[in-house]
């Protein structure tokens, strides 16, 4: 090894430290994006974007070895400032945020060792490190609606009639559904984390590093477009033969090989050239860690692991601080309605909940719609066990019983709360399916209960969840779920829901509150 290189390394384990005093500190959160990479395959590249950034530093090798180390002072302060998001994000339960923050730290931390000028050389490796947390699950709606507006608006642009029913539509030679499979967020993912890598290497310019990076963002949308267009008229053409099953899943790949290879073949028509600039500097002159300067590096060393170990010893002491032993139990619902046996057979796919109610009424002395009541009550929550999680869903996408055509926000007045203030709540239709024997048309309205305030919306619940714990006023929350089934008017439906809520609305806060005090 060149001698140069030699008197390189005390930077590089000054590196991996910076990158592994972070994973050991903050190891939970380590483990949670670990968890996830092994779960879904959406988010398995997680595994190569370490091996890839040290891979980046290694070729800056030669640069760093010219650049001394100047530890940076004010970077203390920006460590300070991620771990309070880190800190505020764990205690919120909000994983991306908290896990973003943690990565964070990593370059954060380079930057207080080394310096700015060995952090700005570094940067693109350091920052490229965000793209291994599992993050994407909030585009698929979005996306699903996207491919299928794009989809239908093919079809019938081809002659094709086409009957829609939310991402689910039918044509003469069958019926198809865009499911979180098909929105594109795989081939999003990987076009953006293959996007941003090829413009570093293949530009010089920021203008079109950022041109490509815009391309590798849309094209892909775009593509999946098209690529669920040819695989519908696959099947049509061939009577539901072919790309019916996983062999769709190929054609989908093997089409997403085709554009990233056209992609970058026109990327690499503006591709720049980098000249190698020859190493000549003296190796004399060559000293990352002037004596002087070790004291420093050894007092921003020891602040830098004084801050980083702060956020997770609160964290730990808040979740002591709100933990209740009590167990929750819901004990039961007074009402004026007449209580069924079952009546509905779909449950909604929620993470477990340490309580639940579950019942059926039907006004006395009518012969309206059943109303189903469900509860769910979460206490003590962990990332396994808590109400404001992605992956609480109503349906899930591998069901074949039951399939969601619509969902929106409802307001809901003149309810027996705060005066009449318009009563926020989710609305979700759901189809049941007649080969399952389930062959159901469902109104479902949902809303959530978060110590005491009843909301509809995840971030401003993550809010108030996080400011109850910080103020250790314990975790309670609970989901508040009606269900209601209708023939074609979902308006039939929304009449006894709105009956359902008016009579009982006052006793289940009272229930859930009750439970909350004990």
């Amino acid at each position: 090894m060149p001698a140069a290189e030699l008197n390189n390394s005390p930077k590089f384990i000054l590196l991996a430290a910076a990158l592994l005093v972070p994973c050991t500190l903050y190891f939970g959160t380590l483990n949670s994006m670990i968890a996830v990479w092994n779960s879904s395959e959406t988010y398995a590249h997680g595994y190569a974007i370490l091996p890839i950034s040290a891979w980046l530093i290694w070729r800056k090798r030669r640069a760093l070895s010219q650049t001394p180390v100047r530890p940076y002072w004010p970077a203390l302060i920006l460590i300070f400032c991620t771990g309070v998001i880190w800190l505020l994000s764990d205690v919120g339960e909000i994983q991306v945020l908290r896990q973003y923050s943690f990565v964070v730290l990593m370059p954060l931390l380079v930057l207080a060792l080394l310096g700015l000028t060995i952090f700005r050389s570094l940067a693109f490796p350091l920052f490229f490190l965000m793209l291994a947390v599992p993050f994407g699950d909030v585009f698929i709606a979005p996306l699903i609606n996207f491919t299928a507006d794009f989809t239908v608006a093919t079809l019938q642009l081809t002659g094709i009639p086409v009957l829609r029913n939310g991402s689910t539509f039918t044509i003469p030679s069958g019926s198809w559904s865009v499911v979180d499979a098909c929105s594109g967020v795989r081939y999003l993912i990987s076009s953006i984390t293959l996007g941003f890598l090829y413009a570093y290497l293949a530009y010089r310019s920021w203008l079109k590093r950022a041109l490509f990076m815009l391309a590798a963002s849309i094209v892909p949308i775009i593509a999946n477009g098209v690529r669920a267009y040819l695989i519908v008229m696959l099947g049509h053409l061939s009577g539901m033969t072919v790309a019916v099953g996983v062999d769709h899943l190929i054609y989908g790949w093997l089409f997403f090989g085709l554009v990233m290879t056209v992609l970058f073949w026109i990327g690499n028509i503006w591709r720049d050239d980098f000249p190698d600039v020859p190493y000549s500097q003296p190796q004399s002159s060559v000293q990352p860690l002037a004596v002087p300067r070790q004291s420093h590096l050894f007092s921003i060393g020891v602040c830098a692991l004084v801050v980083l170990a702060l956020f997770p010893v609160g964290a730990q002491a808040i979740k002591r601080g709100n933990y209740n032993p009590a167990h929750a139990n819901l004990g039961t619902l007074p009402s004026t309605w007449h209580e069924l046996g079952t009546c509905i057979s779909w449950q909604p796919q929620f993470q477990p909940a340490q309580a639940e109610l579950e019942r059926c009424y039907r006004k006395k002395g009518t012969d309206d719609q059943a109303v189903k009541l469900i509860i769910k009550y979460y206490r003590n929550q962990t990332r396994e066990t808590q109400l404001l999680s992605s992956s609480n869903r109503m349906v899930l996408d591998q069901d074949n019983d039951w399939r969601i055509t619509g969902q929106s926000d409802h307001l809901e007045t003149h309810l027996p709360i705060d005066n009449g203030t318009p009563f926020s709540l989710r609305e979700t239709r759901i189809s049941g399916s007649r080969t399952s024997g389930s062959d159901q048309q469902l109104l479902v309205w949902s809303c959530n209960w978060i110590n005491g305030h009843v909301n509809n919306n995840a971030v401003t619940g993550k809010i108030i969840q996080s400011w109850d714990r910080l103020n250790l006023n314990g975790d309670d929350a609970a989901a508040i779920i009606l269900v209601a089934p209708y023939s074609e008017n979902p308006d039939q439906a929304r009449l006894v829901l709105r009956d359902f809520l008016r009579t009982h609305l006052v006793a289940i806060e009272s229930v859930l509150n009750s439970t909350r005090k004990h």
